[in-house]
C-alpha cells in the first residue's frame, strides 16, 4: 500500500485516510492531488467527511513549514450523493493556523470542474484507484525493514503477482495552481508538498489524522507498528528527523545489513533517512514529474513508487512484478486527470 488503511486512526473514517499524494505539471499549471475514502475500506459514508478540512501544504522556501496552505471543507452528502465545497487560501503565518479564515479562492460541487480565482482549476468526486501493489512483497518489506533481515517471499514468484486495488475506487480531491501562484525570487522554483487530513474534536479543535508527502514511507516501517503510524501521521515534517530519524536509520540499517550491499550500512542509512525526512514530496514547479531511481520531482499517477522506496531502503532490487498495466482504468490526460470509476463500483 502506499498510505491505504495505513494506522488504527486512519482506518476508523477512511474518509480521512488519504491514500496517495501526486504533484506533477498539468495542463495550466501544478497539479495536486490526494485520494481519500478508498473501496476496500467500505465506508459507511462514501465520500468525503463533513467534519473535516483536507489541505495541501507547500513549503516555498525550504524550512519543511508551510508558507501556502489551500483548505477543502465539504458539507453533508445529499440525498443524490453530491457535496458542497469550499476552498480557501493560507499565506504566510496563518497557513499552518487551523483556525485561521484565509480566503475563499473557490466552491461549488462534487464531480464538476469549477474554475477558482487566480485561474485555479478544481475538480472532487469518485475515481479509480490509479495505485498498484503486490500484497506478498508489500507484507514481505515490512517484515524485512522491522526484523533487520532479507525480503523472505518464499515459494512466491513474479508471475504469480497481482494488483491488490485493481477494480477499486477512491474519492480524489484535484487542485491545478497557476505556476505565478508560487512566485519567488530563486529560480527554479523548487518547493516542498504534503497534505494532511484533519477532523474537527468535540471540543472544538482539529486532530490530524492522516499525514503524507513522500509515498511508501508507511508500508516500509509501520505495518508492524501501528503507534508509529499514528504518531507520523500527527506529526509535522519539521519534526520528523528529530522524532523518526534515529529509528528509521536503525531500519534501514538493518535490513541493508542483512543483505551486505554496503560495507558501511550505518552510513548508508544515514543517507536513506535525509532523503526520507523531512517527510515532503519535493517538486519544481513547470517541469515534468518524475519519481523514479534517478531522483524525485512530484510524482505522477503512472510513476512506480513501491519499487523505487522499497529497492532504495534496502539497497538492493525489489520488483512487484507488477506495473501501470495492472491499473483497471487508466488516468487521463487532461483535466481532471484521475482514473474513471472502474465498472461496477
Amino acid at each position: 500500500m502506499s498510505h491505504h488503511l495505513d494506522s488504527p486512526i486512519a482506518r476508523q473514517d477512511v474518509r480521512l485516510d488519504i491514500t496517495d499524494l501526486y504533484a506533477f505539471r498539468g495542463e495550466t499549471g501544478t497539479v495536486v492531488i490526494i485520494n481519500v475514502s478508498h473501496s476496500l475500506g467500505n465506508p459507511p459514508i462514501p465520500g468525503f467527511h463533513h467534519e473535516g478540512m483536507y489541505e495541501f501544504k507547500f513549503d516555498t522556501d525550504h524550512d519543511a513549514e508551510e508558507e501556502i496552505t489551500y483548505r477543502f471543507v465539504f458539507d453533508e452528502r445529499a440525498s443524490d450523493g453530491s457535496q458542497r465545497f469550499v476552498l480557501r487560501r493560507l499565506d504566510g503565518d496563518v497557513a499552518s493556523d487551523p483556525f485561521a479564515e484565509g480566503r475563499v479562492v473557490a466552491q461549488g460541487g462534487t464531480d464538476t470542474a469549477v474554475l477558482g480565482e487566480d485561474g485555479i482549476r478544481v475538480w472532487a468526486g469518485e475515481a479509480g484507484d490509479p495505485f498498484w501493489i503486490e500484497p506478498t512483497v508489500l507484507h514481505a518489506v515490512g517484515h524485512a525493514v522491522q526484523d533487520g533481515t532479507k525480503i523472505e517471499l518464499g515459494d512466491w514468484v513474479p508471475a504469480e503477482a497481482t494488483n491488490f486495488f485493481a477494480g477499486h475506487s477512491v474519492y480524489a480531491i484535484v487542485l491545478e495552481v497557476p505556476d505565478a501562484v508560487f512566485d519567488s525570487e530563486i529560480e527554479p522554483k523548487r518547493v516542498g508538498i504534503w497534505a494532511v487530513a484533519s477532523l474537527q474534536t468535540d471540543a472544538g479543535g482539529w486532530r490530524s489524522i492522516n499525514r503524507i508527502g513522500l509515498p511508501m514511507i508507511h508500508p516500509l516501517f509501520t505495518q508492524f507498528n501501528e503507534q508509529l503510524g499514528d504518531d507520523l501521521n500527527a506529526g509535522r515534517p519539521s519534526d520528523d528527523e528529530e522524532r523518526y530519524g534515529d529509528l528509521l536509520r536503525r531500519e534501514v540499517a538493518g535490513i541493508v545489513r542483512a543483505y551486505g550491499t554496503s560495507e558501511d550500512p550505518e552510513a548508508y542509512a544515514a543517507g536513506v533517512v535525509a532523503r526520507f525526512l523531512p517527510n515532503i514530496l519535493p517538486y519544481t514547479i513547470g517541469t515534468a514529474a518524475s519519481f523514479g531511481f534517478n531522483g524525485w520531482n512530484g510524482r505522477t499517477l503512472t510513476d512506480n513508487a513501491p519499487d523505487v522506496m522499497f529497492s532504495i531502503a534496502a539497497n538492493t532490487p525489489v520488483a512487484l512484478g507488477i506495473g501501470k498495466e495492472s491499473v483497471t482504468d487508466k488516468p487521463s490526460a487532461s483535466f481532471p486527470y484521475v482514473p474513471a470509476v472502474p465498472a461496477g463500483r
